[in-house]
């Protein structure tokens, strides 16, 4: 059963920060996944990569030809991938860095073409491969940022995933009332409390997360870090999506 995992950037950094690892929330996340197998883990970039590409305006839409900031943004989320990297093997979990950048691009139209096979080998080698959010060329536009949610869906869908996981900093989707929705079969059905119509075009947030999820076949969960291990041990922490 292969799982396809999302360390949220606002889970395992500190959003107060600059380059700042959450180190309470990292040791949980890394004690939940010792001696898991089968599990494909991607972060995200919070205090690192997003500091960065403010900084120099780059998005998922909008690119830059700027060297200095193609590598100041991707050299942060390697250090975060560094990390999250030690703090597994740490834990005697076999885990190898991915960088999308070297593998990774985006057409003129701005469709992904991210290859999936050395993360396949990795898997059936027994190692845990660990990705991340990143800064990625993209044609006509230099490059631009690969969110870790997309790169979770592109996954999922070329490995098979039977589960997804986004471990957020909150413990689920909430509806307009500020409780947790236990199940989401479509986005029409919580446009209102996520603040967002069914035509807008999303690019992250909460309403970015459900979109992309409802699209898989996988079961797919978000949930607090409190729910992580819960999660990983097969039960339905937070929100299933789909």
């Amino acid at each position: 059963m292969t799982t396809v995992l999302k360390l949220g950037g606002s889970v395992i950094t500190e959003k107060d920060g600059t380059e700042a690892v959450d180190v309470a929330n990292l040791g949980v996340a890394v004690e939940a996944l010792a001696g898991r197998e089968d599990i494909v883990v991607v972060h995200g970039g919070g205090s690192f990569g997003h500091h960065h590409a403010a900084e120099h305006g780059v998005t998922t839409t909008d690119g830059t030809h700027n060297d200095e900031a193609i590598r100041a943004i991707h050299g942060a989320m390697k250090r975060l991938n560094a990390a999250v990297v030690e703090g597994l093997s740490g834990e005697g979990t076999p885990a190898l860095p991915v960088h999308p950048l070297s593998v990774a691009s985006r057409d003129a139209d701005g469709d992904l073409h991210a290859p999936t096979t050395h993360v396949e080998t990795m898997l059936s080698e027994g190692f845990v491969p660990i990705l991340h959010g990143d800064v990625i060329a993209h044609a006509e536009k230099g490059a631009t940022i690969l969110s870790g949610d997309e790169l979770v869906v592109t996954l999922a869908s070329a490995l098979d995933a039977d589960r997804v996981g986004v471990c957020s900093a909150v413990p689920g989707v909430y509806d307009e009332s500020g409780e947790v929705i236990a199940q989401i079969d479509s986005f029409e059905a919580v446009a209102d409390a996520l603040g967002e119509s069914d035509e807008t075009d999303v690019t992250g947030g909460m309403a970015g997360k459900v979109r992309q999820l409802l699209e898989l076949d996988a079961e797919a969960y978000v949930f607090g870090i409190d729910g992580l291990e819960s999660f990983l041990d097969g039960r339905h922490p937070g929100t299933r999506i789909g």
